[in-house]
């Protein structure tokens, strides 16, 4: 288990071992797990530790109510008397949860997700690296970068056209449409849906299926699909989000936009 803390939360992330998998789930649930530097770094760390653990699959979860609303803004506001400062703090996050997603793509066995609530911004892109989704039937995934002036992250213009199509990733950016489980599976962004309560039961399921094949097999079949030019591809792209969003971020229309977020979700 990681033990980072904070007020209210035991560690940014917690770890579970069934039948030869290890599960990790985000742990800032009175945030919604909120992404922070510290949060990132920890699932950073837990995701080499599992990959140490020659594991028959890998499952990313979270606690509470939400899988994951994306960036803290409120972290980000926090940092933004000083723009250097912002720009570092934006630096960390981002550049961290874009290392996240490209680990979880290297990992060198199948990634399944369990999406128990809403996912949004930049967190969608630790979605995007799973292989299996289970998503439960009222969750969602939604943008919201055009809401506060952020560039998008996560993958959101590095990943998601190659999922669902370049016309529908930007119809879904331009006008912050939220994606429903239903229309998750049919996008292909999730394999299954079922209640919230079931979540854990569908990934059993799907972790017994991976424990009847060849581990070797499995573990060929992601290494050759996420190789190592795949995989520098999907870092460029990452790379250039970043920079738009480091450019972005520090505007004054971006800062009042995330003050007027904030102050409508307070």
């Amino acid at each position: 288990m990681d033990s980072n803390h904070e007020a209210g939360a035991v560690s940014f992330v917690e770890r579970d071992i069934r039948d030869g998998a290890v599960w990790l789930w985000l742990n800032r649930p009175q945030r919604h797990n909120a992404l922070i530097p510290e949060l990132v770094s920890d699932l950073r760390s837990a995701v080499a530790r599992a990959a140490a653990l020659d594991p028959l699959a890998l499952v990313l979860g979270a606690r509470g109510r939400s899988f994951s609303t994306g960036g803290d803004v409120g972290g980000f506001l926090e940092h933004a008397a000083s723009l250097a400062d912002l720009t570092a703090y934006s630096e960390r996050l981002v550049g961290g949860l874009h290392e996240a997603i490209l680990d979880l793509l290297a990992f060198p066995a199948p990634v399944l997700a369990a999406i128990n609530g809403p996912v949004t911004g930049g967190s969608t892109g630790l979605m995007l690296a799973a292989d299996l989704v289970a998503m439960a039937e009222d969750a969602f995934v939604q943008p919201y970068y055009s809401e506060v002036g952020f560039g998008p992250d996560g993958g959101w213009t590095a990943l998601l056209p190659d999922r669902i199509g370049t016309a529908k990733a930007l119809q879904i950016q331009y006008r912050n449409e939220r994606i429903g489980a239903a229309e998750a599976l049919a996008l292909g962004l999730a394999t299954s849906i079922c209640p919230s309560a079931d979540l854990e039961t569908r990934i059993g399921e799907w972790t017994a299926d991976l424990a009847r094949g060849f581990a070797q097999t499995h573990r060929a079949t992601r290494e050759k699909i996420w190789d190592d030019q795949r995989r520098a591809v999907v870092r460029s792209r990452l790379d250039q989000e970043m920079t738009r969003f480091l450019e972005l971020v520090t505007r004054p229309e971006t800062l009042e936009g995330m003050r007027r977020f904030k102050k409508e979700r307070a």
